[in-house]
């Protein structure tokens, strides 16, 4: 395969001419962290995708810049047979390289600095931080050890040699750092503070926060508080998981949302929307309401014909909630009012409303360039104007 001029492409397309992440993009071979990742088919099922059998659309996928998902549930692509379409989650990728040279950037890195890199994943922010930190300077980590041995010995074979390991991050994590960048996102409260603990004094931090979009960067005081802001600038990654698999989803609860009455019955003030990608919305509503979980269906595509011959399909979005909370807001099309069903101790959907009616009334979220301070207990104090916020239940 002639890599080289597809990685000297993508480098240009993902940093500027004077980057220092300009010649890491450009000088590694991507396709070689990557060789097998599961793709969604026509018929919406992951389907394997063999890159040695098909050389033309391995390079094509592996110098775009898109994530190629490489585990689902807990099968990952170099284990699976053709044929197989496993069902569940995606729980690892090789992230795509404009948003790994955006974390990197977050980070601050410096010559001499040692970085850890959390969450190894395929190996491609290793790598990069390699050839610009060298191996000495780069440590990374991950809970599965299937995927930090295979990226292992696919950035030896690239020359790589970075301190590699396997732990989980929400327990324990080995050594101390002066910049912390992670491709998963943290869920603040206890889970945080073995991350936290971690970071030397002075030290840097860049991650996202668990079920936001929000990337949080900071500094670590000698007191031990981090003390930074939200970036202007959003992502999503995948959560944090202590198992070969995330944990059982709230499949029942969904499965009652989309069929049943509710405790109540009334009509919504705001159109139907896909709160999981309505980013900063989503990052809101798990401020004031963490834990919710979501789902979204249309009877078409927009675009396409809807079943009622237009580009304005129905659509229902429906959330879920670990107290049996769950909500089902339906409309017929993109601006009517939704007939919203509610069960449980919480109104989930009056909490979606709420936040849209501050962005109505404010024309803005106070998210984008609020003030953070993480404290060692793990929480997340969020603050911009009269706004204040704390993420994470104290134990």
């Amino acid at each position: 395969m002639d890599w080289e001029h597809r990685a000297i492409a993508l480098a240009d397309q993902v940093t500027d001419p004077d980057s220092r992440w300009l010649a890491p993009v450009a000088r590694v071979p991507r396709h070689e962290l990557v060789p097998r990742w599961w793709a969604v088919d026509d018929s919406g099922r992951w389907s394997l995708r063999d890159g040695p059998s098909d050389p033309e659309a391995w390079a094509e996928a592996a110098y775009a810049d898109r994530s190629l998902v490489t585990r689902v549930g807990p099968l990952h692509a170099d284990k699976a047979q053709l044929g197989d379409h496993p069902e569940g989650l995606p729980t690892s990728s090789a992230t795509l390289p404009s948003l790994v040279v955006r974390m990197l950037r977050h980070g601050r890195l410096g010559d001499g600095l040692d970085l850890l890199d959390l969450g190894t994943g395929a190996g491609g922010l290793t790598a990069y931080a390699c050839h610009r930190l060298g191996d000495g300077c780069v440590t990374s980590l991950d809970i599965d050890p299937y995927l930090v041995g295979v990226a292992g010995e696919r950035l030896a074979s690239l020359g790589h040699h970075p301190r590699l390991l396997t732990a989980d991050a929400t327990e324990h994590v080995p050594g101390a750092y002066d910049r912390i960048v992670s491709t998963v996102a943290l869920t603040p409260g206890p889970q945080l503070r073995p991350v936290l603990g971690s970071l030397r004094p002075g030290g840097r931090i860049a991650t996202t926060l668990a079920r936001t979009c929000l990337i949080v960067t900071g500094w670590k005081d000698r007191n031990g508080d981090v003390i930074g802001r939200v970036e202007r600038d959003m992502a999503g990654f995948m959560l944090t998981r202590s198992g070969a698999n995330y944990p059982a989803g709230l499949a029942e609860l969904f499965a009652r949302a989309r069929a049943a009455d509710g405790d109540e019955t009334t009509t919504g003030r705001h159109p139907v929307v896909d709160v999981a990608n309505a980013w900063e919305l989503r990052s809101m509503l798990e401020i004031t309401t963490p834990g919710v979980e979501l789902d979204y269906a249309t009877d078409g595509i927009d675009g396409i014909d809807g079943i009622d011959g237009t580009n304005n399909p129905a659509r229902t979005a429906y959330l879920a909630h670990p107290d049996g909370s769950w909500a089902r807001a339906s409309a017929a099309g993109r601006t009517d009012p939704p007939e919203v069903h509610q069960a449980g101790p919480q109104r989930l959907w009056n909490a979606v409303e709420r936040i849209r009616d501050r962005l109505d009334t404010e024309g803005g979220l106070p998210l984008l360039g609020a003030r953070v301070r993480m404290t060692p207990d793990g929480r997340c104090h969020l603050s911009r104007g009269q706004w204040q916020a704390t993420m994470g239940a104290r134990r």
